[in-house]
């Protein structure tokens, strides 16, 4: 089965072709230039771009993969949660495609895309436990089946990653500055300064990462004891407080996150495998204390390489390739979601007459 994937759900236009449960081509083009002259994703700016590049981009796809539109099997496009304008684009033209071509059509949802992609390294042993922490995510899932995830806890407020974006904006990082943050934290003591492990102080799985950020704001302001240019011109210009700074940001978000994960993995002790996906799957410290906590359980943690942490098309085929595998199909009225509802689960098995609904329990 030969799946093309289509991802536009913020600032990365992106499309692949996977064959089989295998990447074979992917093209991606990033607006982050654009939207670092504001400091951050500016959504009619991002579906402008969107546009723009979607049909140059499918044109390289199927120049690269040496392919005919009519020989895709399986065609999906992220529906959502993310910006609606943007993923309106990547959905219509997937409808289009689905309808020029006679293919069937499939929506992913963005999010547990993210997870799946860890499958591309070696089929993930179900049931597992999720961690999707990305800009504007953060949520814990029981992973019973690529098409049937349970939400066991997400964010109240920020995400981890918008957390790490503004703390790094506030301190002067340029645009996206999470990982410059996690790049500057490896040579920081992250003792020097006490910042809060929040919303810890109780029973649930939620996040909340408003007040860390509340309290990372006021030591910047009112107890740095240096000053330093903002913007900083280079890594290299970071004075200590600065490393300081970002090493105890940075632990303080990896605790808290590890810190519900392990009360998750004590409410499922069937589960031995951890999967952690999403943007800041990509930052070093988290990695590596996933990968102890799972160990010292006698488990297993699954990341996707560091290249599919952050959006992309690959995930979205692959997501598509094992729904569509077991025979799940969207109508071409599937709707649209953007961030913040819930993505409902209309899915249909081939030739079913009605929308399929996975058993046990819906978040």
């Amino acid at each position: 089965m030969l799946v093309l994937g289509i991802e536009s759900s913020c600032d990365e236009t992106a499309l692949a072709l996977v064959a089989d449960g295998r990447p074979v081509a992917s093209v991606l083009a990033s607006q982050a230039d654009i939207h670092a002259l504001f400091g951050g994703v500016v959504p009619e700016l991002a579906s402008r771009e969107h546009y723009r590049y979607m049909g140059p981009l499918f044109d390289e796809l199927m120049r690269r993969a040496g392919i005919a539109p009519h020989a895709l099997d399986l065609i999906c496009a992220a529906r959502g949660p993310g910006l609606l304008g943007s993923l309106l684009v990547g959905v219509a033209f997937a409808k289009g495609l689905a309808l020029g071509t006679g293919a069937p059509f499939l929506g992913i949802d963005h999010l547990h895309a993210h997870l799946l992609a860890a499958g591309l390294d070696g089929e993930l042993p179900f049931p597992c436990l999720g961690l999707l922490v990305s800009g504007g995510h953060t949520h814990i899932y029981r992973m019973e089946a690529p098409w049937h995830f349970l939400t066991l806890g997400r964010t109240l407020d920020d995400a981890a990653g918008e957390a790490f974006d503004k703390a790094a904006k506030l301190a002067g990082l340029p645009y996206p500055g999470g990982a410059l943050l996690d790049k500057l934290a490896q040579d920081g003591d992250p003792a020097a300064i006490a910042l809060p492990r929040p919303y810890l102080d109780n029973a649930s799985l939620d996040f909340s990462f408003s007040g860390l950020k509340t309290a990372a704001a006021l030591w910047l302001e009112k107890d740095c004891p240096v000053t330093w240019p903002r913007p900083l011109p280079s890594p290299a210009a970071a004075p200590q407080e600065l490393r300081n700074f970002c090493a105890a940001f940075n632990e303080a978000v990896v605790d808290t996150l590890c810190a519900k994960v392990a009360r998750a993995l004590r409410q499922n002790p069937d589960i031995r495998t951890l999967v952690v996906a999403g943007g800041v799957a990509a930052n070093s410290l988290l990695r590596r204390r996933a990968d102890k906590l799972m160990r010292e359980r006698g488990g297993h943690c699954r990341v996707p390489p560091p290249g599919l942490c952050t959006d992309n098309a690959v995930m979205t085929a692959y997501a598509g390739w094992l729904l569509g595998k077991a025979g799940y199909r969207h109508d071409l009225d599937m709707e649209t979601i953007p961030r913040g509802k819930r993505i409902p689960d209309d899915m249909r098995l081939r030739n079913a007459p009605q929308p399929f609904l996975p058993p046990g329990p819906t978040p």
